[in-house]
């Protein structure tokens, strides 16, 4: 499996001034903060970014990559 790419914020995952991102943390995050967030973007690619940093870079998946990685998780 190649490894997510990374990219400065720009775009679908980039600024949202109208809010169309819809990025979600999980509800089992830490009080203190640090988690990640996930997103679906365009093309069902799957955006990841570090809550304490939402302007900083994004883990950008494809849907078979995101599958991948959540199943080695369980």
């Amino acid at each position: 499996m190649t490894p997510p790419s990374v990219h400065r914020p720009r775009g679908f995952f980039g600024p949202d001034p109208q809010r169309k991102t819809q990025w979600r943390k999980s509800s089992a995050s830490l009080a203190n903060g640090n988690c990640v967030e996930v997103a679906s973007g365009p093309q069902r690619g799957i955006g990841v970014r570090d809550s304490m940093d939402p302007g900083g870079p994004v883990l950008r998946f494809t849907p078979d990559e995101w599958r991948a990685f959540l199943g080695r998780m369980r």
